[in-house]
């Protein structure tokens, strides 16, 4: 997934990965799902999971009901107790395939062969491009996580401060090759972090500004080199 080919190709590669996922989620849960043509209870699984993430960024996942589901998907409550047991394991299942989307996406970002000033542009269009394309799921984690049990939200914090590191990593060594000029990457990628999660979170301020995800990519790559890149030393002039 190469984010400079453009978000409507990224876009493609995403969900083709999404049902990679989806299809390594139901076999990590074969024993559990009592459905056993893999390729229906693939698309199934897929199902549910959009309906549910539909519903909760509306009502929250906590008032949604295994009926409202139910009512939603058009899936009878006995199918879809064949599937997902419990709410519990739903919400397990959901943030499953979110983690397991940020971890490949931002990982093959991170292995590119290129040096440190456009490795950090490609890092920030993957991150952006794949909240873009799985922003319910990312909203969904963002508001979620409060109401989350303490395995689960560790779980979603430990997810943060791990897409952090990739920022962090790329400006130690852009700093390192005398590229950046930072003196805390940890902080610097925690700061990072929020104008990444402005674009999934308030979508709606560039949405009127009629902003769409790679000009917001642009315009944030324009900000944060401004900011780190290291300038050369002034020339001073020679004696008289």
């Amino acid at each position: 997934m190469r984010p400079s080919s453009g978000y409507k190709e990224f876009k493609r590669q995403i969900d083709a990965l999404k049902a990679d996922i989806c299809r390594e989620i139901y076999l990590q849960n074969k024993e559990r799902i009592r459905v056993k043509n893999e390729d229906v209870a693939v698309a199934r699984l897929s199902a549910i999971f959009d309906h549910t993430l539909e519903i909760s960024n509306r009502l929250g996942f906590q008032a949604m009901s295994v009926r409202d589901l139910s009512e939603h998907s058009g899936i009878s409550m006995g199918a879809l107790y064949s599937y997902i047991e419990s709410k519990d394991k739903l919400l397990e299942m959901i943030l499953c395939m979110g983690r397991m989307a940020v971890t490949r996406v931002m990982t093959q970002a991170a292995a590119e062969p290129l040096d440190a000033r456009n490795q950090l542009r490609q890092l920030l269009r993957a991150h952006l491009y794949l909240t873009e394309a799985m922003q319910p799921w990312f909203y969904f984690s963002y508001m979620e996580t409060k109401h989350f049990d303490r395995e689960a939200r560790e779980r979603a914090l430990e997810g943060e401060l791990a897409s952090e590191r990739y920022f962090s990593d790329c400006l130690l060594r852009g700093s390192a090759e005398g590229v950046f000029e930072v003196r805390d990457p940890e902080l610097t990628a925690a700061m990072i972090k929020p104008l990444l999660q402005d674009w999934y979170l308030k979508r709606w301020k560039y949405r009127r500004r009629n902003i769409g995800v790679e000009a917001y990519a642009d315009a944030l790559i324009e900000f944060l080199e401004a900011a780190l890149l290291k300038r050369p030393a002034p020339t001073v002039p020679a004696p008289p």
